[in-house]
């Protein structure tokens, strides 16, 4: 090793450098050993050099000392790679009395980028010496002292290490007292004056020594203590131990009082001369005697402090036994109490790493904590197993000897559990074993893996036609299980597909986005348009989101807001029918039918008929059901020639609307019978007119028809409990190749009067609606007419395929749908 440079000959000191050069491809570390004490701007050694680099590429590659090294105490010139001295540097101060002390030092350069670490050991110099606790030491020794009694002397201290540190002692001549000194098990020294010759206080009564400490050093470095000791008379006997020294073995925690030994030391002297008293020595640190306590008079060592396998192994007393002479004498002896391991420690889990919030996608064996644990006690007692609850989807994997990974085991769910408490177990194989429990709080963060669900399957609701616009029909409401942004819903209505507007539900109706309430965008006509079909879909907020279905069926209910039309006879420009009789016309005679029609339906469309004026009012009579006009008595030669009738025809909505004609009745000799607003004429050949024909064809067909359909009204009827079959009744029929509805609710609705059957029936499906009509007859009519009407079919779009099955029985005039 080369020799130190201009810093360590400024010292006046041999000094040695080495240094040890360890590299790879991104990284080097070198190592040098430098003397303390150097002043600042020694040469401490050349990277540049020991690297093999040349100096200029190491300034082009910008050399840099990092801030986390010990760089307070060196510098770096980056122009020559020369290390030097920039502090003070006291290896006592930084590392104590530990043999070796480094320094780090950690470089670092650009282009390709590269790491140095520099490690300097920093060598002792002799720059302490040895010092005594004081310069005077008094001591009183009686005359009659035995020949090789030790009297200990407080030892000096030297914070060098090494062959640097204290390293003997040296007692000024003199005739009665040699130097012995005293080796630990630590490696201290304690010097102890050992009687040679027996003292005479008459001769000599103050003996005057000195004690030399002397270190190791080159060149050597000592101090000095003044002994006087003083000649007592008396006492002449000290005390004697049994053994010189003591052995004895506790377990660790063992209870406070716990006996460690009994010690025995006699004194031959008589008296107070010969009373020993037991103490722990000057010589035992503080904490030592925080730990144990002696008995003065029994020599019992007792445990009165924790003792702890993991703190300290091995304990070294010092005791003295001092008798009760004056001056006292005393005797050192030590005593070795060896701890024995058992198993107080429980394992300790460290949580390495942990990720409390944990998507519930996440795929078996996903990696949720990292945890290190340990255990100070030692052996088996020192070994650490580790589990978790098997009802939980997580399971430990055994990383390392103490490191284990907490995973996954299944697929996670968190519309099942969201949050989870995560023990784990540690156990040690001690004798009982102990255990610590941590628990980990984890999270299950939602995914958008549900899709939205409606309460209902499909949605019925009724609505009264001529609904105020806004109101709301119906709300539809779904429910998503998943959290925050993925339940968060939005409701919409289906656009219809195709071209026609009218099929589009969105002409009609709106929904709130977020509430589900469905409102009318205009009012409803039941004449027009008696259902609706449309889809609502909801969405969630999730990404991709997800959607559901459900099918909402609106009924529009009818409502009394069309009055009674009078479809025969047609009145003239003067709102007058006028009818020729003959003045022979017998009583009961049809005159003439007033046919009405009401464009509403069920009871809204149940009309009467009333004769509210007359010129004579017991002349005619009109029929309540069905309209016909009737002369109740033979007409008189006193009679008017004309007679004015005011028919009003009224409804039977809540309230009821109606509507007046006004028939003028003539009575002439010649005048043909009128039926049912038509003159007819009787021809010579005495044939029938070819519209009395065409009713007669039309009123067997219709017949014919009409009892096939009674006849399974009628046990139709039967099977319901319905009323009795000599009502009148109005059908509308329907296509019934439709398959049948699943579901079909319906109501009854029977409201008699005074001399009359009324017999109304709804029944209500969610089933389309087909293609129909209405047959009409009266049964106290003595012509039955039978009319056919158009079909009943709404604007585009307000009869969809999936309509409502709808049919209507009723006793009455058959209005037009």
């Amino acid at each position: 090793m080369p020799r130190a440079g201009t810093a360590g000959r400024s010292l006046g000191l041999p000094r040695v450098f080495s240094f040890c050069l360890f590299l790879h491809s991104s990284s080097a570390q070198i190592r040098y050993s430098i003397p303390e004490e150097l002043t600042r701007g020694a040469f401490v050694g050349n990277i540049a050099k020991d690297l093999g680099t040349d100096v200029t590429k190491l300034a082009a590659a910008n050399l840099q000392v990092l801030s986390d090294s010990d760089s307070q105490y060196f510098s770096v010139n980056v122009n020559t790679g020369i290390i030097m001295v920039s502090e003070r540097i006291d290896r006592e101060q930084l590392c104590g009395q530990n043999p070796r002390c480094f320094l780090h030092l950690k470089l670092a350069i650009e282009n390709p980028v590269e790491f140095y670490r520099i490690e300097v050991e920093i060598l002792d110099i002799n720059d302490n010496p040895p010092e005594f606790p004081s310069d005077e030491v008094s001591l009183r020794i009686y005359e009659l002292a035995s020949l090789g009694a030790r009297f200990p002397i407080q030892p000096a201290q030297d914070p060098d290490v090494g062959t640097n540190t204290l390293q003997t002692y040296h007692l000024s001549a003199n005739d009665n007292f040699n130097l012995n000194v005293k080796a630990r098990t630590d490696g201290g020294k304690f010097p102890e004056l050992v009687l040679e010759r027996a003292l005479d206080r008459e001769l000599r009564a103050f003996h005057h020594l000195v004690l030399t400490a002397e270190d190791g050093g080159s060149p050597p470095q000592s101090s000095k203590t003044h002994i006087t000791i003083q000649v007592l008379d008396a006492n002449d006997n000290h005390p004697v131990f049994d053994r010189p020294s003591y052995g004895a073995r506790l377990v660790e925690n063992s209870p406070l009082g716990t006996l460690v030994v009994k010690l025995n030391a006699t004194d031959v002297d008589e008296g107070p001369n010969g009373d020993i008293r037991y103490s722990l020595s000057s010589h035992n640190s503080a904490a030592l005697r925080q730990i144990f306590s002696i008995d003065e008079q029994s020599g019992e060592i007792r445990v009165q402090g924790n003792l702890d396998f993991e703190e300290a192994t091995v304990y070294e007393i010092e005791v003295e036994a001092k008798d009760m002479g004056s001056p006292t004498m005393e005797e050192h002896c030590s005593v070795v109490v060896e701890i024995t391991d058992v198993n107080d420690n429980a394992p300790e889990v460290i949580l390495t790493s942990f990720s409390s919030s944990l998507s519930e996608d996440a795929p078996p064996g996903t990696v949720v904590a990292v945890v290190h644990v340990r255990d100070r006690d030692s052996g088996e007692q020192g070994k650490v197993q580790c589990h978790v609850s098997p009802d939980l989807p997580f399971q430990l994997r055994k990383d390392y000897e103490h490191q284990y990974s907490l995973l996954t085991s299944t697929h996670l769910d968190r519309e099942h559990v969201a949050y989870y408490n995560v023990t784990i177990s540690a156990s040690d194989l001690g004798s009982p074993p102990l255990s610590r429990h941590t628990i980990l709080p984890i999270t299950v963060a939602d995914v958008n893996d549900n899709a939205p669900q409606f309460e209902q399957a499909s949605y019925e609701v009724l609505v009264a036609e001529n609904n105020p616009v806004g109101s709301v029909l119906v709300t539809v409401s779904a429910a998503d299980p998943d959290s925050e942004q993925n339940s968060r819903l939005s409701y919409s209505i289906l656009r219809a597909g195709g071209t026609d507007p009218g099929l589009d539900p969105t002409r009609y109706l709106s929904i709130h986005p977020t509430s589900g309430q469905v409102s009318a965008k205009l009012p409803f006509d039941y004449e027009q348009t008696t259902y609706l079909q449309f889809h609502v879909e909801v969405s969630d907020g999730g990404s991709p989101a997800l959607r559901n279905r459900t099918l909402v069926h609106i009924f529009i209910v009818d409502q009394n807001d069309n009055a009674p039309r009078v479809h025969l006879p047609r009145a003239g420009e003067d709102s007058a029918a006028q009818f020729r009789i003959s003045p022979s016309t017998t009583p009961l005679a049809l005159i003439t039918k007033v046919v009405a029609i009401d464009a509403d339906s069920g009871r809204n469309a149940w009309l009467s008929y009333h004769l509210v004026e007359a010129t004579d009012p017991g002349l005619f009579s009109v029929a309540l059901r069905s309209g016909e006009i009737r002369i109740m008595r033979a007409l008189q030669e006193s009679d008017a020639s004309a007679h004015e009738l005011l028919v009003v025809v009224r409804d039977a909505g809540e309230p009821p609307l109606s509507t007046a004609i006004t028939l003028v009745v003539l009575v002439e000799e010649k005048g043909p019978e009128a039926l049912l607003g038509s003159e007819t004429r009787a021809t010579d050949g005495g044939g029938l007119p070819t519209i009395t024909l065409c009713l007669i064809v039309s009123l067997v067909l219709i017949s014919t028809v009409s009892l096939v359909g009674l006849a399974a009204l009628g046990v139709r009827c039967l099977r319901r409990g319905s009323a009795p079959a000599n009502q009148g009744c109005c059908v509308e029929s329907v296509n019934t190749l439709q398959p049948p509805p699943s579901h079909i609710f319906g109501h009854l609705h029977y409201e008699p009067k005074q001399g009359d059957m009324v017999m109304g029936v709804q029944v209500t499906a969610t089933a389309p609606p087909a293609p129909r009509y209405r047959s009409c007859f009266s049964p106290v009519s003595d012509i039955s007419e039978f009319m056919f009407v158009k079909p009943s079919v709404g604007p585009a779009g307000a009869n969809p395929p999936d309509a409502t099955l709808r049919s209507e029985v009723s006793s009455g005039a058959c209005p037009l749908a």
